[in-house]
């Protein structure tokens, strides 16, 4: 429910007893004071849905104790209480923006109608916040998965499948790839759009603690649970849950989650009523879940619960020609979040980026380009900027062949081009390397047109052709 806990401040002790009582059996856990310093004290320990204030207290006016609670917490709704039934109380404390105003003696059948109709509004208030939310996370989510390259496209059209279904995914690829974008894409393009979308590393977590976590615990379920807790699975009822790293859950909990997928029910720990619930799961890993089956480390069963349609993130170093894009990314992200003033990265320091292994994935890029930003002295981002990038290139990059440093340049060239735009990208790629090939050659030769062409292994007359054809001006040399 959207009200839980109120608080109810007045002086006299009858009026807080009956209102204690009549509000415990509306499901409401109440709070007492019997001054406005005891209901300060209160409001900073505990956040509260609903307030009934009195007007007339010994050490402030309930007024007066309104306005503070309208500055420092303006989604309270709070209720003024008085014994003085006058004009003047009423437009007062609705004028200083109470929800609601009641005379004492109270008929308890008027405050339960006062208490409805507050539910009915927090309701609302409470749809129209996750709503706000969910539009507001799905747009990050959206704009967070970057990337137009091959392997990304096949994610994509993954993702088309499987939103539309309720049907278990499992996410893999290695850490730092975006698992969790792409699970938050998965539900928020799906028919549970709105709904909660809760995630828990299952891995963070101590194994004895994972249980109560998911399903929640009883009041006296174990030592120190002194009152209910609600877990994972209730609190994302009707949307999706995320269990990222599922395959560090411990044995017995992983038999436990597969019940859960079976039965659609789950039971709080230290209860014995099962619970009804309609959740979504999507899980995510970093391991290779077949070996973990056959280790007997991970139940067989419930992977191909998990494995029903998966999903495999790509390495960035298998998608290098996204670098481009995930780097201008990151730095209008830096800019905005931490007042950086980058406006670009260099050619060379773009291609030292494409080029890196990125054992840590997106997550290591945006952390370096975070870094880089607070830390540059200019707009422009330097290959300077990215010193560990230069050192850390494993040893076989620094003999790339021929064909990797075209392919890199290539990449962080066309990355800037809408290539879309383009209908004959082979002949312009195909001329522009041609030239400098042609003119190294006949430098090295000076300007000797039949040595080039032995050299090249092409017709001196074909030669001749190109060297008309692209422009080149040649040496003064022997023929």
């Amino acid at each position: 429910m959207a009200l839980e806990r109120v608080l109810v401040v007045d002086d006299e002790e009858s009026i807080r007893w009956v209102l204690s009582k009549a509000l415990a059996r509306q499901g409401l856990k109440v709070d007492l004071a019997d001054c406005g310093a005891s209901a300060r004290k209160l409001l900073e320990e505990n956040d509260y849905d609903l307030a009934l204030i009195d007007i007339k207290m010994p050490d402030v006016s309930g007024l007066d104790l309104l306005d503070e609670l309208h500055e420092n917490f303006p989604r309270l709704s709070v209720i003024m209480m008085t014994a003085e039934s006058s004009m003047k109380n009423a437009v007062e404390a609705m004028k200083r923006g109470a929800y609601d105003y009641i005379t004492k003696p109270f008929d308890l059948d008027a405050l339960d109608g006062i208490l409805l109709k507050a539910q009915k509004i927090a309701n609302t208030q409470a749809e129209v916040l996750r709503l706000k939310s969910a539009i507001k996370n799905q747009n990050q989510a959206e704009r967070s998965i970057i990337g137009n390259s091959k392997p990304m496209q096949e994610v994509y059209k993954l993702l088309g499948k499987v939103s539309a279904s309720d049907i278990t995914v499992l996410i893999t690829g290695e850490s730092g790839t975006g698992k969790e974008l792409i699970a938050r894409a998965v539900h928020f393009n799906s028919k549970r759009v709105g709904q909660p979308f809760v995630a828990l590393n299952c891995a963070a977590i101590p194994h004895e603690l994972l249980e109560s976590e998911l399903f929640g615990f009883e009041k006296g379920a174990f030592t120190g649970a002194t009152e209910r807790k609600i877990g994972k699975f209730e609190q994302a009822n009707g949307g999706t849950i995320f269990l990222d790293e599922i395959g560090d859950m411990p044995l017995e909990l992983q038999a436990k989650l597969l019940r859960v997928i079976q039965e659609k029910e789950i039971t709080r720990t230290g209860g014995n009523q099962a619970i009804d619930i309609d959740v979504r799961i999507v899980a995510a890993t970093n391991q290779d879940l077949e070996k973990c089956v056959e280790k007997k480390i991970f139940r067989e069963d419930l992977y191909y619960r998990l494995n029903v349609l998966p999903i495999n993130l790509p390495p960035l170093r298998e998608r290098a020609e996204d670098i481009p894009l995930l780097v201008d990314f990151f730095i209008r992200k830096s800019n905005d979040e931490f007042g950086s003033v980058v406006g670009s990265c260099s050619e060379k320091a773009m291609e030292q980026l494409v080029r890196y292994p990125w054992p840590g994935n997106i997550r290591e890029l945006e952390n370096t380009i975070q870094r880089a930003c607070l830390l540059s002295q200019g707009q422009v981002l330097r290959a300077s900027d990215f010193p560990q990038q230069a050192t850390d290139v494993p040893a076989q990059e620094e003999n790339d062949s021929l064909e990797s440093l075209i392919e890199a340049k290539l990449r962080t060239s066309l990355a800037k081009k809408d290539i879309v735009e383009i209908n004959d990208l082979y002949e312009m790629v195909l001329h522009q390397m041609e030239r400098p090939l042609i003119r190294i050659i006949l430098d090295k030769t000076r300007g000797n047109q039949v040595r080039a062409a032995e050299i090249l292994g092409i017709n001196r007359n074909t030669l001749r052709k190109k060297i008309q054809t692209l422009g080149i001006i040649p040496e003064k040399g022997g023929e």
